[in-house]
């Protein structure tokens, strides 16, 4: 079985079902847009730092596995120029929906977070990265290409699930009981039995896997990012969020090497 390609079909599904992260923003929140109103999230709950977004005029965006009908568009309302890389067609398509009602204009590009190579170096101001790490086993991959392909100065705004959310077992936490079960690092397929992963088949659910924290803070700085800024953020629906924060994001910038910079400067 191909993962990716499950997770495809898996998350075409969802968008089937009315998952909460892929119903299209209402006329009402861009018309808001328009207005100057307008929010974010990174993680469930927590809006995004206006801080962490330069003047959206005219800015370029890439939209990393961001399809769902709820970020690009309000980038597009805010005057950026979008364009969104998804494994699901019916995610991208939701973005669409929206352009098409809208009348924006957001560029959708099929294909994995962890290959932009269809994408020359330098060609972004901002790269934007929703809680979609858990959805591919390689993390530190979307970091290294998410450095080419951004302009000198750039930002990449991440979400991040928090690798302890791994450790419990899934079942008894539907249910209120905090059990550790799982070594990490967490993988549905390496980690279940058959028996539960053909259930997950069964109602189309993305397979996931966590990360260290050293795969998603150090692999920015092996990329060459500078991480300036994080918070951390909850999710009510979760039983853990009683007790820890389940989920962060990181704001990194792409700085020259310095070996680059003007002798002046160093």
């Amino acid at each position: 079985m191909d993962y990716a390609e499950y997770n495809r079909r898996a998350w075409d599904q969802q968008v089937k079902r009315g998952n909460e992260w892929t119903v299209p923003v209402s006329e009402e929140t861009i018309a808001a847009v328009r207005t100057g109103d307008w929010h974010v999230v990174l993680t469930p709950q927590e809006p995004v730092p206006k801080s962490w977004f330069p003047s959206m005029a005219g800015l370029t965006i890439l939209g990393l596995a961001s399809g769902g009908g709820q970020q690009a568009p309000i980038f597009a309302a805010a005057g950026a120029h979008v364009t969104v890389i998804d494994n699901s067609p019916l995610q991208l398509e939701q973005d669409q929906i929206v352009a098409r009602r809208e009348g924006l204009a957001i560029t959708s590009v099929l294909g994995d977070m962890r290959d932009l190579s269809q994408f020359p170096p330098d060609s972004f101001d901002l790269i934007f990265n929703p809680c979609s790490m858990s959805f591919i086993s390689d993390a530190r991959s979307v970091f290294d290409q998410s450095y080419r392909v951004l302009k000198s100065g750039g930002r990449l705004l991440c979400g991040f699930t928090n690798p302890t959310r791994f450790i419990f077992d899934e079942d008894k936490l539907t249910q209120n009981q905090l059990t550790v079960r799982h070594k990490l690092p967490y993988g549905d397929t390496t980690h279940l039995t058959q028996k539960e992963l053909e259930k997950l088949r069964s109602t189309n659910e993305p397979f996931i896997c966590s990360h260290s924290l050293e795969d998603l803070i150090a692999g920015q700085l092996k990329a060459g990012f500078t991480i300036t800024d994080m918070y951390e953020d909850v999710d009510d629906k979760d039983p853990l969020a009683e007790f820890l924060p389940i989920y962060f994001a990181t704001l990194a910038e792409k700085h020259p090497p310095r070996s680059a910079m003007p002798t002046h400067l160093t």
